[in-house]
């Protein structure tokens, strides 16, 4: 028995040590280190190829995710978000933006489904300018006018993409060389926008240029939203808030007049939360130019900060959208044009009024009106702006 007490002394030693490392080892998973990883798998940008363009390019797409499942994919070919997948009240997760599966459907004729717009966003007049002296002739692509950056605006270029991995969020950075003379513009122009999808289920958007030559930017992306998840549905019976007392009325070719009028009394008041179509089809001046609301509102609060610019909600799947930025105006559109020609990935086609856009941009035709803001970039200057897209339910 003598002998063999120091042979048990040494199993229950060996067992206990054992234990111990197998604790450690637990332990060790739960880490930050550890945590940390996981996390990044949950946020891992996963690449794949969309599609060729007619000339046999390549078009990259990138699908970025949270750790809440929602996940945003982005294509090189105008920097277009084809698809916001996000949840509603029931935790159902669906895509809430309008687009296409294929770049064919990308390179037809579109009105510019989830895209990266410049040089200009929006209408110049008559597609001319005058600046420190020169007069420049753009596309006039819009009837008379010149509209969202010309025939081959930055919608329809291929952007250069470059993933960035972080801890808590996954960002896409996408550049371009915008040249001197490019659609009419001025100086080379190079551009970086970076959109982020973030841990509490925003969409940044932020955007920088510099030139080598005065120039003018107004930079916006043109994604169309429907909450429902459901694009056979119309978008009337969202609610929506415009953080604005005032808007931009327009002549007969959707030019803004020049006059800042109180939305007060008028259907384009959305001070407080309203259905889209409680007043669309108002028999008002403006609403018939628009054929519904095409039209730039002028935001509240401080010039160039971040703050709060509008919401939207569908009370059916309970999604809710606010939109933060610290540009001056945000064009808000109702997809009037939309007309049922134009295919939805899974069959049918995109029908009247099933997406509306929230554009937060400067003042249309500000080249030309003096007394809106500023859209000119002279060299040694930095263009820099942001928009968050912000989604939650209630």
């Amino acid at each position: 028995m003598k002998n063999l007490k120091p042979v048990l002394f040494y199993l229950v030693f060996a067992f206990a040590a054992t234990i111990n490392m197998q604790c450690k080892d637990n332990k060790k998973e739960e880490t930050p280190e550890a945590s940390e990883t996981i996390v990044k798998e949950k946020l891992a940008i996963e690449k794949s190829e969309f599609g060729k363009t007619e000339d046999g390019i390549s078009i990259e797409q990138y699908a970025l995710k949270n750790a809440n499942g929602i996940e945003m994919n982005v294509i090189t070919y105008g920097g277009r978000i084809t698809s916001l997948k996000v949840p509603n009240k029931n935790g159902d997760l669906e895509n809430v933006v309008l687009g296409f599966d294929n770049i064919e459907d990308y390179q037809k004729d579109n009105p510019f489904f989830g895209a990266l717009i410049g040089r200009y966003g929006n209408r110049i007049a008559k597609g001319k300018f005058t600046l420190e002296g020169n007069e420049y002739n753009l596309a006039t692509n819009d009837g008379s006018n010149h509209l969202h950056g010309g025939v081959n605006g930055y919608d329809r270029v291929i952007w250069k993409a470059e993933p960035i991995k972080e801890m808590e969020n996954s960002s896409l950075r996408l550049t371009y060389l915008s040249k001197d003379g490019e659609e009419g513009y001025p100086g080379n122009l190079n551009i970086t926008v970076v959109y982020t999808l973030t841990k509490d289920n925003a969409v940044e958007v932020t955007y920088e240029a510099t030139t080598d030559k005065t120039t003018v930017v107004n930079l916006t992306q043109h994604a169309y939203f429907n909450l429902t998840g459901d694009f056979s549905k119309d978008i009337l019976g969202h609610d929506v808030v415009l953080n604005a007392d005032a808007y931009l009325p327009v002549d007969a070719t959707l030019i803004p007049t020049g006059e800042i009028k109180k939305v007060e009394g008028t259907p384009f008041d959305f001070t407080s939360s309203k259905k889209i179509g409680k007043e669309i089809n108002t028999d008002n001046e403006q609403l018939k130019l628009g054929k519904g609301y095409d039209h730039c509102w002028v935001l509240n609060g401080e010039k160039d900060a971040m703050r709060f610019a509008a919401s939207a909600y569908d009370e059916a799947s309970g999604r809710f959208m606010e939109v933060f930025s610290d540009e001056p105006g945000i064009q808000f559109y109702t997809g009037n044009f939309l007309d049922g020609t134009l295919p939805m990935p899974n069959g049918g086609t995109y029908g009247h009024r099933t997406g509306f856009c929230l554009e937060t941009q400067h003042f249309p035709d500000s080249p030309n009106q003096n007394e809106f803001p500023s859209v000119i970039l002279k060299p040694g200057e930095t263009y820099s702006t942001k928009t968050t897209f912000k989604f939650s339910v209630k």
